[in-house]
């Protein structure tokens, strides 16, 4: 039983003690699965990061300035068209690729399932949200006479029921033969004296590592060299909970090939000076998203001279990359944030612990901190109601009643224009 010694003596060096005395009492099988998972474990990594959360962060404001963007409305139909055809012509090539993540459930929505699931009441029948990116991906492929290869970002948690649901929905029509699933890693969670959680199936207790991970999740899964033998050159990242998300944005995919850039980004601007989004600036010359929590108020209020505001760029998780960004951010450790969170676990006597306040730390990172790995990003302003209706919250702002409103009015308004 060398490994179980080794493991012993991983949980000791790092103060598991709790996790050897379970151990002991486990069934051999289970045994051998728990101590095959935390051989996996990089148990200095997590140390860093839970030790990381008693630190205060210092944010330095001093090195902040916005970032320059181009406006969709504003376009002359000169620049516009030509952007477009610069972005079609990826397109029809089959030089693009799309990424949708959706690892999450839809539990804040009081919905059971994975949120790809969840189905939006629009035009009395409801729409899922899986069906409504793959009619927009399906119309993109009619447009440009192309089959746009589709990855689809699970967690471990939603996976099975990701692929029974779509196979039982026939994928909504799109072809499975450029539909790939993968999951995203995993991190486990810590409590507040830094022990690893125990979950009911007797193993240590993982949550997503954030959409930061989706770079090394594409690497690990083979996704990335799928894309590269198939040519692919442009991937479009997004997520699974935007109704009004445009997977391929010729204009976007134009003005990002334009400026020579190898990241591009949509964005919509800021309702008031103080909502709760993460808004584009420059930070030591790099491109970086600041969330609202560390903007300073003075910052976030601060106006140019046509009175717009200065930092009022919202990043809606509409990211574009070359292959070659996804490959170089894709080998490159990203920063981790914690988020303190209630979650249940197994003692060391093997009895469930339901806690009635938070009691431990999740790890994640976030796609955009690896937009500081490059020198410029081309941004797109876009408009909320053309292209951001988010579906988070149950009630209030970014509901699916809001959600809803978004979309019909957008396809009200495209049938009146004759756009479609």
């Amino acid at each position: 039983m060398d490994k179980l010694k080794d493991t012993i003596d991983i949980l000791k060096e790092y103060n598991q003690e709790h996790i050897i005395k379970l151990l002991n009492n486990l069934d051999e099988e289970k045994q051998k699965e728990l101590i095959k998972q935390i051989q996996k474990i990089d148990f200095h990594q997590i140390m860093e990061l839970y030790n990381n959360t008693k630190k205060e962060i210092v944010f330095k404001e001093g090195k902040i300035e916005p970032l320059k963007y181009l406006d969709k409305e504003k376009l002359s139909e000169v620049h516009k068209k030509r952007l477009d055809e610069l972005g079609e012509k990826i397109i029809r090539r089959g030089k693009y690729a799309v990424v949708t993540m959706a690892g999450g459930q839809g539990t804040r929505l009081g919905h059971s399932g994975p949120k790809g699931t969840f189905k939006l009441d629009v035009y009395g029948k409801g729409k899922y949200l899986f069906e409504i990116l793959a009619e927009n991906l399906k119309e993109a492929n009619q447009k440009y006479e192309t089959t746009i290869p589709w990855y689809i970002m699970t967690s471990k948690e939603n996976n099975k029921e990701t692929e029974k649901f779509l196979k039982k929905h026939k994928y909504f029509g799109y072809n499975k033969e450029y539909i790939t699933i993968f999951t995203q890693s995993e991190l486990p969670l810590v409590d507040e004296d830094g022990k690893l959680l125990i979950g009911k199936d007797f193993k240590v207790k993982e949550a997503s590592d954030g959409n930061g991970g989706t770079y090394s999740s594409l690497r690990a899964s083979g996704c990335l060299a799928d894309m590269k033998e198939r040519g692919i050159e442009w991937v479009f990242i997004g997520s699974v909970d935007n109704a009004l998300l445009k997977m391929a944005d010729v204009t976007l995919l134009g003005l990002a090939k334009e400026k020579k850039v190898q990241i591009a980004s949509k964005s919509v601007v800021k309702a008031n000076p103080f909502e709760r989004v993460g808004v584009f600036c420059k930070m030591d010359n790099h491109p970086k998203v600041i969330e609202y929590t560390e903007l300073p108020e003075k910052m976030a209020e601060e106006r140019d001279r046509r009175g717009e505001l200065k930092y009022g760029e919202s990043h809606i998780m509409c990211n574009l990359f070359t292959i070659e960004a996804i490959e170089k951010i894709s080998k490159e450790p990203l920063i981790y944030h914690s988020a303190f969170k209630k979650n249940s676990y197994i003692d060391e006597n093997g009895k469930e612990v339901i806690p009635e306040k938070p009691n431990s730390y999740k790890f994640e990172s976030f796609i955009f901190d690896a937009f500081e790995f490059f020198d410029d990003i081309a941004i797109l302003r876009g408009k909320r109601e053309d292209d951001f209706a988010p579906v988070k919250n149950k009630d209030g702002v970014d509901s699916p009643k809001t959600a809803k409103e978004l979309y019909e009015k957008f396809w009200e308004r495209n049938k009146e224009n004759g756009k479609l």
